[in-house]
């Protein structure tokens, strides 16, 4: 019977990938992969010899119908990203809507994504929280930015390393000076760390110390 499987990746540490991930990508007929080269050395640490496909968010619009028809012709197919869960701020949303909307199966595994234990550690409350992502770069930034500053639960973002800077900045600008944050970079890699404080005391911490790796932002809520 087709499926299509979203299989979670470690996000640094190979350790954290599960036992059932191994065999599903192992079992499949097809691995689509955001970065085959990437995606190679995780495969070949685990001996996992499936061939690979790329899918990423330069090609996805292109690739979901020949994919959705190999899925219907009775392949079984596990999509990938880089790291984590795929469709969470990767590719992976198109291909599994254009599945159910042809009744193929659908099954997402368990496992790693950057932001929970990024959440779980901050320290702020997470019974209710909203997951933005990446903020918008140019267009549409300062509009989001005004929005979010009346939204009461907790917020998490994802930001590349030169950014960070801007993103706090806007963020005492926005939320102000003493709304709490906690900034966790490298997620389970050897120099993980996580900084806790008010966001200028993270701003200033940062601007002292250029971060660098992959990087979560959580932000407390308005009070």
């Amino acid at each position: 019977m087709s499926k299509l499987y979203l299989v979670p990746t470690p996000i640094g540490n190979l350790k954290d990938i599960t036992f059932r991930a191994i065999d599903v990508l192992n079992e499949v007929d097809l691995i689509l992969a955001e970065d085959t080269r990437n995606s190679g050395k995780l495969l070949k640490h685990f001996e996992i010899s499936t061939s690979m496909q790329s899918h990423h968010m330069h090609n996805e619009h292109k690739t979901v119908k020949s994919i959705v028809e190999k899925l219907k012709s009775g392949l079984q197919i596990a999509l990938i990203s880089d790291a984590g869960t795929p469709a969470i701020s990767d590719p992976g949303f198109l291909l599994t809507r254009a599945c159910l909307e042809e009744d193929i199966a659908v099954e997402c595994l368990p496992g790693a994504t950057a932001f929970v234990p990024a959440l779980v550690n901050s320290g702020l409350p997470n019974d209710k929280f909203v997951f933005e992502g990446f903020l918008p770069v140019k267009k549409g930034r300062q509009t989001r930015l005004k929005f979010l500053a009346e939204e009461t639960r907790t917020m998490i973002f994802y930001e590349s390393p030169h950014k960070l800077l801007k993103t706090l900045a806007n963020f005492c600008e926005y939320f102000g000076e003493d709304r709490l944050v906690s900034v966790s970079r490298e997620l389970t890699k050897l120099y993980e760390e996580t900084q806790r404080g008010t966001v200028k005391t993270v701003l200033e911490y940062y601007t002292n110390k250029p971060p660098k790796g992959e990087i979560v932002i959580v932000v407390e809520g308005k009070k």
